[in-house]
Formats: structure tokens, sequence, C-alpha cells
């Protein structure tokens, strides 16, 4: 996300982590920039939601240490999702840098149960992991992968679940998250969805009436 009323709009629904995307290559990429339409202005904090409970996440491809610490400050975010081919070696040295506070999460991208696999490496440097559909593209494809494929995940790390869920996907989610004991049935480490490019009137702009909707689908 990228529009301060759209932002402040979105966090009322009662959602936990917002978005911001730093890889300059997405068209929903956030500039350094100033802009008065955006998250942008010469102090961008300002223009996020005040409720501290909703999470800002900075979701960065392959970049330097430096640009992730400089957005990390400058932004206040509070998880980092790495979504390129970053090393264990930088996390941990940006954990270092940046202290406990600030959560790691790495993005693996999967379309049979061997890729899966992919996040042991990260397994001892990373708060979260999220498993979204394999695509030529980094993130927003719009399409679905194979849920039992996380049936190989066998680490103790939570998850998010992310890859093409739109707004038509309530009932399929209510019946993948119906475990015992209030358990993800999909997987006990799953502990939420990644909402992206399905719920989007235009790159970076989310339709808040379709958001309330579904949020209130999965409610029920």
């Amino acid at each position: 996300m990228r529009e301060a009323d759209n932002i402040r709009a979105v966090s009322e629904l009662g959602v936990d982590w917002i978005g911001l995307i730093f890889w300059p290559q997405s068209p929903r990429y956030v500039s350094m920039i100033p802009s008065g339409a955006g998250i942008v202005p010469d102090k961008p904090t300002q223009a996020l939601p005040e409720r501290r409970d909703v999470k800002r996440v900075g979701v960065f491809v392959d970049a330097t240490a430096q640009d992730i610490i400089t957005r990390v400050y400058t932004f206040g975010l509070d998880i980092v999702q790495l979504h390129g081919h970053e090393s264990p070696t930088l996390i941990r040295n940006l954990r270092r840098t940046l202290g406990e506070g600030i959560k790691m999460m790495k993005a693996i991208s999967v379309s049979s149960r061997e890729e899966v696999a992919a996040y042991k490496p990260y397994a001892d440097c990373v708060d979260y992991f999220l498993f979204d559909t394999k695509s030529t593209t980094v993130g927003g494809s719009g399409r679905h992968f194979d849920w039992s494929l996380l049936q190989a995940y066998d680490g103790s790390v939570p998850f998010l679940l992310s890859g093409g869920i739109g707004p038509d996907d309530a009932p399929r989610l209510l019946e993948a998250f119906s475990g015992d004991n209030g358990s993800a049935a999909i997987h006990p480490q799953c502990i939420g969805i990644d909402l992206n490019s399905r719920f989007e009137t235009a790159p970076g702009l989310k339709d808040v009436a379709a958001l309330q909707l579904f949020l209130s689908q999965l409610s029920h």
C-alpha cells in the first residue's frame, strides 16, 4: 500500500499488518521522493495509521543492507519481508544491526513439495516465512498454488499463506482453517493470510469495501 487515506481506511478494518513495497520495479513501489498523494511526504510516518497494533511490513527484493536499514528507520517498519535471493548471512547481519525488535520474514515461492524445503537455510534466522506462488514475476501473480504442498513443511517457524487469495476464497479458507482448538487445518504453523493484488482497484490501492466484506465472511 502507499496511499495515505487508503492505508488509514484499511487499518480500521481490523487487519494486523500492512505492506509497503520498496522494490523499484514494482507498480506498488513506495518511493522515497516526497509526494502529496501518497505515504511519502517529508515525514512519511505521519501518513501511516496511528494504530501501532497495525504492524508495518517493508517488502524488499535483493536490496542492500543499507537500503533496508534506511527504510526501516524512515518508515518506522516493524517487519522486514525479504522476497528475493537474500542470504541467511545478510539476514543475521540485519538482525544484529536492527535489534530483536525488528522481525524478519523470508518469502518462499513454491510449485512443488520439494521447493517447500527452500525454507531450511533460513530456519534459524527469521521470525516468519511467507509461502507464495512460484511465478516469473516477484509476487503479485494473482494465482493460487496447491495449499496441500505445505504439508511438506516440517519447520517450527510460523508462516503466512500467500498467492492469489481473492474475494471468492472465503469459503475455501474457512474450510482450510477449521482445525481443532483453533489451529489451522492447513498446517499448525500457519498464522494468517496475505491479501494483495486481487483486492486492488489499481496497483497499491485496496478496495476497502471488498476487504470489509471478505473479512466479515471469515469472521462467521
